[in-house]
C-alpha cells in the first residue's frame, strides 16, 4: 500500500512538473484547427510530448543519469549540452517565464493595476519557501498542489463535455494533421529538462527507503505512466473543447486568446477565475520542480562547492528580475536557443533505447555534431542569413529537418570506426 502511495504520489508531482502554462494552450488549439479529426492530431501531440517523455526516462533511468546517456557523444561536449540545459531550465528562461505568465494569464485579467515588480517578488518568494528543503519538493507538489490543479481542469474540462459549446467542424481537412499535432508536442520542449526531472524523481524513491537500484527504476518508470495517463486524459480533454469551437473559430485565433475565450463561453466569469486558478498552479508547481532539478544538478555537478540552498536563492531571485521582460520577450529569447538544444537531446535519448544498433560512440558523436550543425544552421536561417538547402531538407517544414543529418551522422561514426577496426585487424595480421 505504502509502495503505490508513494507511485502516486510521485507521478501526480512528475505530471505537474511537465505540464506548465505552455502545454495547456497548445491541446485546444489542436482541436480548433482540426475540428471532427481532432483525434488525429491529438495522436500526433501525444507520441511527440509523452511519448518522447516517456522513452526518455525509462533510457535515463535504466542509463543511470543523463549525462550517461548524452556523455557517449563526448564528455566535454555532454557536460557542456547539460550545463547550458540546466540553466536554461532554471534562471535564464523557463522558471522566470512561469513568472511571468503567471501574471500576464492570472493576475492580470483579475487585476490589471497590480504591480508586476511586487507579483514577482511574492511568487517568486513562495517559490523559494517550497522549494528550500529538496527531500519535500516532490511530496509538496503532489499531496497538495497537484489535486488543486487537476480539480480545476476537470471541472473545465467536465464542462465542456456534458455541455458542449458548438458542432464540431466536418469541412476541415486530415491532410497533415498528424503531422501538426507531432509539430505542437515537439514545441512544449518538455524533453529539455527529463535529465534533472528524472534525476529528482529517482532520490525522491531513494529517500523513502527505496534503495535497491532495479526495485528504484521500476518505481520510476512506473511514476512516469503514472504522470503520462494524467497528461493524456487532460490533453485529450483540452484538445476536445478546441473541437467544439472549431466552428466558431479557425486557425488565426491565437492559442491563449483561444483559452481565454472557450473558459468564458463555459464558464462566464467563473471561467476567468478558473482559468487563473490552473494558470497559476500549471506555473507554480513547474517553477517548483524546476528550481529544485536545477538547484540540485548544481550542488551534485560543483561536488557540493555550490550549496542546494544558495543555487535555490539566486534562481528565485534573478528569476524575479528577470520575469519582468514578459512571456513575448522571453519566448524571443528562448526560441533560438531551444532550436539548437531540443534535436541533440531528443537525438542522443533515442539512440540510447537502441543500444543494440548503436554500440559505439562514434555513432553517437556522429548524429549529435550533424545534429546540431543542422539546428545552428537552422537558427541562422530564421535570423534571415540565406541558408536555402537548410529549409529545404526533409521534414524540414515541421521542423525536423534535423532527422536525416542525424541518420547520416550516425551512419558515418559508425562506418569510420568499422574502416578503423578493419585497418587495425589487417595491421596485426
Amino acid at each position: 500500500m505504502k509502495k503505490n502511495i508513494d507511485i502516486i504520489v510521485i507521478g501526480f508531482a512528475l505530471f505537474s512538473m511537465f505540464f506548465g502554462a505552455g502545454n495547456l494552450i497548445f491541446p485546444p488549439y489542436i482541436g480548433v484547427t482540426s475540428g471532427s479529426n481532432w483525434l488525429m492530431s491529438f495522436l500526433g501531440f501525444i507520441i511527440a510530448d509523452v511519448g518522447i517523455i516517456l522513452l526518455s526516462i525509462n533510457a535515463i533511468a535504466k542509463a543511470g543519469s543523463f549525462q550517461d546517456v548524452i556523455g557517449k557523444a563526448g564528455k566535454r561536449f555532454g557536460l557542456t549540452l547539460e550545463v547550458i540545459m540546466m540553466l536554461c531550465l532554471g534562471p535564464i528562461l523557463v522558471v522566470p517565464r512561469t513568472g511571468a505568465t503567471t501574471f500576464e494569464m492570472s493576475i492580470l485579467p483579475l487585476n490589471n493595476s497590480f504591480n508586476p515588480i511586487i507579483f514577482s517578488i511574492l511568487f517568486f518568494t513562495l517559490v523559494f519557501i517550497l522549494t528550500i528543503k529538496p527531500s519535500k519538493v516532490m511530496d509538496i507538489i503532489g499531496k497538495f498542489l497537484t489535486p488543486i490543479l487537476l480539480a480545476a481542469l476537470a471541472i473545465l474540462i467536465i464542462k465542456g463535455i456534458l455541455s458542449p459549446i458548438g458542432e464540431l467542424n466536418t469541412n476541415i481537412s486530415s491532410d497533415n494533421l498528424f503531422m501538426r499535432g507531432v509539430t505542437q508536442g515537439y514545441q512544449t520542449m518538455d524533453a529539455l529538462g527529463l535529465g534533472g526531472i528524472t534525476a529528482l524523481v529517482m532520490s525522491s524513491f531513494l529517500s523513502k527507503g527505496y534503495r535497491n537500484k532495479k526495485e528504484n527504476i521500476s518505481l520510476t518508470i512506473k511514476a512516469s505512466l503514472i504522470a503520462g495517463i494524467g497528461l493524456t486524459l487532460v490533453y485529450g480533454g483540452l484538445a476536445y473543447l478546441g473541437a467544439t469551437v472549431s466552428t466558431v473559430y479557425d486557425a488565426s485565433i491565437s492559442q491563449t486568446e483561444l483559452l481565454v475565450n472557450i473558459t468564458n463561453l463555459l464558464l462566464g466569469n467563473t471561467g476567468t477565475i478558473l482559468l487563473s486558478i490552473v494558470v497559476a498552479f500549471a506555473c507554480l508547481t513547474t517553477s517548483i520542480g524546476l528550481t529544485s532539478v536545477t538547484a540540485k544538478y548544481f550542488e551534485d555537478v560543483t561536488n557540493r562547492k555550490l550549496k542546494y540552498e544558495y543555487i535555490v536563492t539566486f534562481i528565485c531571485v534573478f528569476s524575479a528580475i528577470f520575469s519582468n521582460l514578459g512571456v513575448d520577450k522571453i519566448i524571443a529569447i528562448a526560441a533560438p536557443i531551444l532550436t539548437v538544444l531540443y534535436p541533440v537531446s531528443i537525438v542522443l535519448v533515442l539512440m540510447s533505447l537502441f543500444g543494440k544498433i548503436f554500440k559505439r560512440d562514434s555513432a553517437f558523436k556522429g548524429a549529435a555534431y550533424a545534429t546540431l550543425l543542422t539546428s545552428l544552421l537552422t537558427v541562422l536561417s530564421n535570423l534571415g542569413i540565406n541558408i536555402p538547402f537548410i529549409n529545404n531538407l526533409p521534414f524540414a517544414n515541421i521542423g525536423f529537418n534535423w532527422v536525416i543529418p542525424a541518420l547520416i551522422g550516425a551512419f558515418l561514426g559508425k562506418l569510420i570506426i568499422k574502416e578503423n577496426s578493419i585497418c587495425i585487424n589487417s595491421k596485426i595480421s
